[in-house]
């Protein structure tokens, strides 16, 4: 069965999901609402939608009868839930990028649709869909290293990754957007509960933003790094950053992508000049966290260390996992087993499909979601989903919480959430 998509949102995470699908052979994208122009019609192209499918706004699309199997939702972070729900309503499966929604009452909203429209809901949390994470989970659910103790856990952002998305890009602002720790690091705490597969009881959470700040930019800097004197001495150089990008195939899509439609050493100038990729680090205009630690306690005991931080490599996440009769480090390549009885150590090597960033697809993640998920809606499965409605939830309220209690100083107690119906449908 070929599986029907609707791309609401365009941009660079629903256009590679789109991509994924057509390249699978398993989805058809039949349907397209974006507001850019240029882009929708560069999509249509792509895809062949017909033009009476193709739309400027979500809401058009909704109006319609439905027109595809499933819905693919890659809008901006806090335009996620009237889509997610009015398009739940009309009965498509629906593949929402996280976050879910910058507010518990979005995120909720979306879930009680799902479950009330008796629709599959995938939330985009893509590090559980890797065979490496398969891997580590098989083995700590099968007891070969014992009962888990202890967890640490580190995302190394990647310093021109932050300052693309985080200082000069959409997600820099946190009104505009979401906090870090939800627009990035959901994926993370969503990871380490699957992990360890039990609840989060308490959590505390420190860090803030450190160095992206006018009381750091250099003497002598300018506004724009074209015209700034310090500009070859600046590791956060947007020149230097984007120049490197201009003859790799992969990366002219993203982060290029993003940028220009004209990745030429003239349209990145351009670029550069005239938009916001091209201002100064330390301009002042982003104020989310580049730097944070999060302390979880989860049911029984557990511990689990979380560190995000922007001044690392780009590079996969790093795991240590401590238990009663073993321990495991991983690095997203390798999987290192110390067997404590035996004192000896099995090593598991992956080859990920390409490197750590959404250029590459998180090292094959997004295609590993992409495939899970047109299974789930051919089959009628959703088993194979295990990023669905409530496990999405229940991550995302202890991000919330863990804001909190950075904001307040505190350690703060986490409860279920409110959103607790069950779904009517009975996989195959």
């Amino acid at each position: 069965m070929t599986v029907t998509l609707a791309i609401v949102g365009a941009g660079a995470r629903g256009t590679a999901y789109a991509r994924i699908a057509a390249a699978e052979g398993t989805g058809k994208v039949v349907a397209i609402a974006d507001p850019d122009p240029a882009r929708r019609a560069a999509i249509a192209a792509e895809f062949a939608v017909p033009a009476e499918h193709v739309y400027p706004v979500w809401e058009e699309l909704a109006a319609q009868p439905r027109l595809a199997d499933a819905a693919i939702i890659a809008t901006p972070d806090r335009l996620h839930a009237d889509p997610a729900v009015a398009l739940a309503e009309r009965g498509y499966a629906l593949l929402l990028e996280k976050p879910m929604a910058p507010t518990p009452s979005d995120a909720e909203r979306i879930v009680a649709a799902a479950v009330d429209n008796d629709v599959l809901l995938a939330v985009c949390h893509v590090l559980r869909y890797t065979p490496y994470s398969r891997r580590l989970k098989a083995i700590t659910d099968s007891g070969r290293i014992g009962q888990i103790v202890s967890v640490e856990h580190l995302e190394p952002v990647g310093w021109w990754h932050h300052a693309h998305s985080y200082v000069r890009g959409q997600w820099a602002v946190e009104a505009e957007s979401s906090s870090m720790l939800l627009a990035k690091s959901s994926h993370d705490i969503d990871w380490l509960g699957h992990i360890i597969g039990r609840p989060v009881t308490r959590v505390s959470s420190f860090g803030g933003l450190f160095h992206f700040r006018p009381d750091n930019r250099p003497p002598g800097a300018t506004t724009r790094c074209l015209d700034c004197p310090v500009e070859p001495s600046c590791a956060y150089s947007a020149l230097r950053i984007y120049e490197r990008f201009l003859h790799d195939p992969v990366y002219r899509q993203w982060p290029l992508g993003v940028l220009t439609d004209d990745p030429t050493p003239e349209g990145l100038r351009k670029a550069l000049q005239d938009g916001p990729y091209g201002t100064c680090v330390y301009a002042g205009r982003n104020d989310v966290v580049d730097h944070q630690v999060v302390n979880l306690e989860y049911d029984g005991g557990v511990t689990a260390s979380f560190t995000m931080t922007a001044f690392t490599a780009l590079d996969f996440r790093k795991t240590r996992v401590f238990g009663t009769l073993g321990s495991i480090d991983g690095d997203g390549r390798t999987l290192t087993v110390h067997d404590f009885l035996t004192d000896s150590q099995e090593i598991i090597d992956f080859d990920p499909d390409g490197g750590a960033s959404a250029a590459d697809g998180h090292g094959g993640a997004d295609t590993e979601l992409i495939r899970a998920f047109l299974a789930a809606v051919a089959t009628g499965n959703h088993t194979l989903i295990t990023s669905g409605p409530q496990e999405s939830i229940a991550s995302h309220h202890v991000v919330w919480a863990a804001e909190h209690a950075r904001h307040t100083g505190t350690v703060v107690e986490v409860s279920a959430p409110s959103t607790t119906a069950t779904p009517r449908h009975l996989p195959a």
